[in-house]
């Protein structure tokens, strides 16, 4: 999912993408992200996992 992201342009995952994107980040190889950026995004996948009609949203540049 994270190749996805557009870095110049606003990503937006639904509940049914951050479910899968939650599942890919531990498979991916170490040092791909960093220890801080996996944290937040996984607590704030969970948010959007817990509520209804959330999305998680990526700033472009």
């Amino acid at each position: 999912m994270l190749g996805h992201l557009l870095p110049y342009a606003d990503t937006v995952f639904n509940h049914r993408q951050v479910s899968t994107l939650l599942k890919e980040v531990p498979r991916l190889p170490a040092g791909v992200l960093t220890d801080e950026f996996v944290r937040e995004l996984i607590e704030l996948g969970q948010v959007v996992l817990d509520g209804q009609g959330l999305y998680l949203w990526f700033l472009g540049d």
